[in-house]
């Protein structure tokens, strides 16, 4: 078995993972950079374009931004942590400069440093977390968080899956969980990571969630492709299957419009046609895999009709995960942190999603102050024996992992479940939901070796499943993201809603200190 020792572990090697492992390092601590996939290319980040929240230190500017900001978050977002999040981004961005990152230059001459290269970011953090002294072990999903007596998170344990599913331990004085959010294995491109591991881990050791009524978060694709960059429907125009034109008032905010077509079984199909010529190729260049499967069916979407869908992004784009106690990022567990998608991003959105700039954003500052945090707290630590916590989906049993993400997707994927949500039909899914889970603790799902990662992501899902539509319940108002078509239009709750548990799953308001 591979077993080391470390002052912080980081589990997940996206944006927020590299920025923790390089703030805890250069704190002094000695790290350890666990990702279930390669560290520099796994996850969204690292499959196209990212622009950032991203503003000068101007006191104006950044009072209207954060103002700005607050009002679309349907007023649940936070004015002291959205100006942290623009401090901190534009002086980490300072260091993403340092390490050599090419910005675009624009006409006048002046780096657009509020726009990055997934790919290219991603290899530089990489290098730099690796030039920092970290030791990265890549292919090695954790499994399990490790927990002393006393409850505190001292490292976790998991397999090499490039090596068999050989078991690895970390022991460590902290934790920063940096696992991305769960889209459910829709198909959203740079997504197959996101299986909600971490939240089901923290939560076997007693940490709660926010916001997680703030996951119905869809996506408009290439009906066979996979390529969730909405910024490119700001120039479509939308046809019906007849090739009958279908009256958009604003292309860019016509997801639901077209959601309504695709709930009743109607095709939709769109055509760039509204894009400049003089961008058609710096809008390839900025995307390219949204074009590339498109140009692989001999398909020119500046031209020619193609097929869209909806892709479920869920808590990825959504805002809900862990809710963080304090300004470094850490959870109610002692010891663990939380940065990035894993995180809720409430404290930034508010009810409304926050893909791309503001997650973009939050990743690098919620990896920052979580590793720094987790520096402070893990450095020197005396470390009893620690215990492995958890047991949903990792004991023998005879359930089969691919059956149980079926069921699971069967009741979080379609429209008219989780976009177009009603009370009934979150309370019939919700009932579906809860054998499933007992299901998955009395009878256990099969796995070994590799397997067992399947088989601890499908109950991952079940139980991330379960926190979204109970939240959805508890809020009885439509806002943001969460739409109940029976109460549309009924704001009573201008505060957030914490969720926690697993075989008994409940709701609270968010504790009034916090709120405060």
């Amino acid at each position: 078995m591979i077993e080391l020792d470390a002052d912080v572990l980081v589990l997940g090697g996206g944006p927020a993972g590299a920025w923790a492992a390089l703030a805890a390092a250069g704190a002094g601590a000695r790290v350890v950079l666990a990702d279930k996939g390669y560290c520099g290319t796994s996850g969204p980040t690292a499959s196209g374009g990212n622009n950032l929240w991203y503003v000068p230190p101007d006191a104006g500017a950044r009072e209207r931004a954060v103002a700005e900001r607050f009002e679309q978050s349907a007023r649940l977002a936070d004015r002291r942590w959205m100006s942290r999040v623009v401090d901190e981004t534009y002086r980490r961005v300072d260091d993403l400069a340092a390490f050599g990152y090419p910005f675009a230059i624009d006409d006048d001459g002046v780096e657009r440093r509020g726009s990055l290269q997934g790919p290219e970011y991603m290899k530089r953090m990489r290098r730099r977390v690796h030039r920092s002294g970290v030791t990265i072990l890549d292919h090695h999903p954790a499994l399990r968080l490790l927990a002393d007596d006393a409850g505190t998170a001292s490292g976790a344990s998991g397999i090499a899956r490039q090596k068999g599913g050989e078991a690895w331990t970390v022991h460590a004085g902290a934790v920063v969980l940096a696992t991305g959010g769960c889209a459910f294995l829709s198909g959203a491109f740079g997504t197959n990571v996101d299986t909600g591991d971490g939240h089901l881990m923290a939560a076997e050791l007693g940490a709660d969630l926010s916001g997680m009524e703030f996951s119905a978060a869809y996506a408009l694709s290439p009906a066979h492709g996979a390529h969730t960059k909405g910024l490119m429907m700001q120039f479509a125009t939308y046809y019906t299957a007849g090739g009958e034109r279908i009256d958009v008032p604003d292309p860019l905010g016509a997801r639901l419009q077209v959601a309504e077509l695709l709930a009743a079984g109607r095709k939709v199909f769109a055509r760039l046609d509204r894009a400049p010529a003089e961008l058609h190729q710096a809008m390839r260049d900025a995307q390219p895999n949204y074009f590339l499967p498109l140009d692989k069916a001999g398909i020119d979407p500046f031209r020619d009709r193609y097929e869209v869908r909806m892709v479920l992004e869920g808590t990825v784009r959504g805002t809900g995960g862990l809710r963080v106690t304090g300004d470094d990022c850490a959870t109610a567990v002692p010891g663990l942190y939380a940065a990035g998608d894993v995180a809720t991003r409430e404290l930034v959105s508010g009810a409304v999603s926050g893909g791309g700039a503001y997650n973009g954003a939050w990743a690098i500052s919620s990896g920052t102050w979580a590793g720094r945090g987790a520096a402070l707290f893990g450095k020197g630590r005396r470390r009893p024996r620690a215990r492995a916590a958890g047991s949903a989906g990792l004991g023998p049993g005879r359930l089969d992992a691919a059956a149980v993400v079926r069921a699971v997707q069967a009741e979080m994927l379609p429209l008219d479940r989780n976009l177009f949500r009603t009370r009934a039909g979150l309370r019939a899914s919700l009932a579906s939901l809860d054998v499933l889970w007992e299901r998955i603790t009395s009878e256990g799902l099969a796995g070994t070796g590799r397997e067992r990662l399947r088989a601890r992501s499908a109950a991952a899902m079940a139980a991330h499943a379960r926190w979204c539509y109970r939240a959805a319940l508890a809020r009885e108002e439509s806002r943001g993201l969460h739409r109940l078509e029976d109460l549309p239009a009924l704001p009573r709750f201008e505060h957030r809603l914490v969720t926690g548990g697993l075989d008994d799953p409940w709701t609270a308001a968010e504790p009034r200190e916090a709120a405060a």
